[in-house]
């Protein structure tokens, strides 16, 4: 990492919600997947911090943030660490979970955004079935998450969003595989609860008014809804760039780091927000 870090803790709405911050440039802030925390932006860290500012952080209830269990809402979370850094407006990348909340803030918060780049992730208010291939799994996913039973929890939901759906456990890199299962377990052994606000569930009629660059990517190997959700999103984003990723499932970034630290780079400099020349 570079020698312009910063890590700390936001005090915010009963919680402490921990960041970090790698480079020197325009800001560009990542949200992690459901599945893990800030550790899964290594390799982007390392790869843009020469020509951004690279903010990352443990959304309330992951990683190393804590939480009292009160009522808290997501994108009051992002403005509040961005007021904290001293940011404006910065570029916004999310994966899953994460690219939610980005396309959310984005919505809501329009003039804090310079770009934004969507990664599997959904639309809420877009209505879209199920994958048949996963129905029967989220009833048992509901018995284990109820008994904490978390080993066998996170194993299903390695199956789902690190193999992909109906795929074998050693389509991808067993360390690889590894890191995934020890970030979702840091996760639920903090058992850290909190009841997120009414989000809005609206977005999917509001897209068509985003106006900043769009970049939206996903794995061709992913569940059915979220490449249905890209698709949506670069019909309805004006000007939206779209990349699908052939053999990749949910964790787009990790298992094609370079190709999605590039892609995105130079998407940055087509849109015309270029960070500063690495040194």
């Amino acid at each position: 990492m570079s020698d312009d870090r910063q890590t700390g803790y936001l005090e915010f709405n009963d919680a402490q919600i921990y960041y970090e911050v790698d480079g020197d440039g325009p800001a560009l802030t990542l949200i992690h997947a459901g599945v893990a925390h800030l550790r899964m932006w290594d390799a982007q860290v390392a790869a843009w911090q020469g020509r951004y500012r690279v903010i990352r952080y443990d959304t309330r209830g992951f990683g190393r943030t804590r939480t009292a269990d009160v009522p808290y809402s997501n994108i009051d979370d992002l403005a509040a660490l961005l007021d904290h850094l001293g940011v404006e407006r910065t570029h916004l990348l999310g994966l899953s979970r994460g690219a939610l909340i980005a396309l959310d803030f984005t919505i809501v918060h329009p003039e804090r955004v310079s770009s934004l780049t969507w990664i599997a992730g959904g639309t809420r208010g877009l209505e879209l079935p199920d994958d048949p291939r996963l129905l029967a799994m989220w009833p048992e996913m509901e018995r284990l998450e109820e008994a904490h039973d978390w080993p066998a929890l996170v194993e299903l939901e390695t199956q789902v969003w690190t193999d992909g759906p109906g795929q074998p456990a050693d389509r991808v890199d067993p360390a690889l595989r590894a890191r995934l299962v020890e970030w979702n377990m840091d996760n639920y052994l903090a058992e850290q609860q909190a009841d997120q606000v009414a989000r809005p569930d609206w977005a999917a009629e509001k897209v068509a008014e985003i106006k900043v660059p769009a970049l939206l990517m996903w794995g061709t190997l992913d569940e059915s809804p979220v490449g249905q959700a890209g698709a949506y999103l670069a019909e309805h984003i004006p000007g939206a760039e779209s990349r699908s990723f052939e053999g990749v499932a949910h964790m787009v970034n990790l298992e094609r780091p370079r190709e999605v630290n590039e892609i995105v780079l130079n998407f940055l400099a087509r849109a015309g927000v270029a960070g500063r020349a690495a040194g």
